[in-house]
C-alpha cells in the first residue's frame, strides 16, 4: 500500500458513519475488527454499536517500527508495521475488558493467543469467542489445544456453560 498502510477507525464518527453505510447496502452480519492504535478502543466500539454492528472484533495489530541501526534504516518496507503475536496479548486483553464494560456485542478476542490459558484471559476479561492467529503459523493444532485446555478448565471449576465464563473476571 503506498500510502504505508490506510488507518482508518481511529475515530468514533467516523467508524460510525461507516458501519451505518455498511448495515444500508447490506444484511449479512457485520463482525467490525477495531484497531488498538487508539486512545480509547471502548469509544469506538459503542459507535460501531449504535451504527448497527452484530459483533465486535479486537485487536489489531499495533503499529510498531524496527531500524537496521547500521543502515539507519527502517527494517520494513513500508517503514512502519503491524506488532502481533504474544507480545501484544496484555495490551489486546486489557482491551476487551475496556470495550465489554462499554457495549452489550459479542466481542471476539484476538492477539497473542497460543494456548488455552491465553484464550482463557480473553474469555475471562469478556470475550464472547477468540480467534488464533500466529501461533496457527507454529503449530496447526493449536486451536485444538485450546479448545481441550478449556474444557479440562471448566471441568475443574464445575462449570456447565460456557457463557459462564464470560466477563468472569474476579477484580474484588
Amino acid at each position: 500500500v503506498k500510502k504505508k498502510g490506510l488507518i482508518f477507525g481511529t475515530d468514533p464518527g467516523r467508524t460510525f458513519l461507516l458501519v451505518k453505510k455498511l448495515r444500508e447496502v447490506t444484511n449479512i452480519p457485520l463482525i467490525i475488527k477495531l484497531t488498538p492504535n487508539v486512545t480509547d478502543i471502548s469509544e469506538i466500539a459503542q459507535a460501531a454499536q449504535e451504527a448497527g454492528a452484530e459483533a465486535l472484533s479486537l485487536i489489531n495489530t499495533i503499529l510498531g517500527m524496527s531500524i537496521d541501526v547500521e543502515t539507519r534504516r527502517p527494517k520494513l518496507g513500508n517503514i512502519t508495521g503491524g506488532l502481533s503475536g504474544p507480545a501484544i496479548r496484555p495490551i489486546a486483553v486489557r482491551m476487551v475488558r475496556d470495550t465489554f464494560q462499554k457495549v452489550s456485542l459479542p466481542i471476539i478476542g484476538m492477539g497473542g493467543i497460543t494456548c488455552s490459558q491465553d484464550a482463557l484471559e480473553f474469555i475471562l476479561a469478556g470475550a464472547s469467542a477468540v480467534a488464533v492467529g500466529t501461533a496457527n503459523f507454529i503449530d496447526p493444532s493449536t486451536a485444538l489445544r485450546i479448545v481441550e485446555g478449556i474444557k479440562e478448565y471448566m471441568q475443574r471449576k464445575g462449570i456447565e456453560n460456557f457463557e459462564d465464563l464470560i466477563g468472569w473476571l474476579n477484580i474484588d
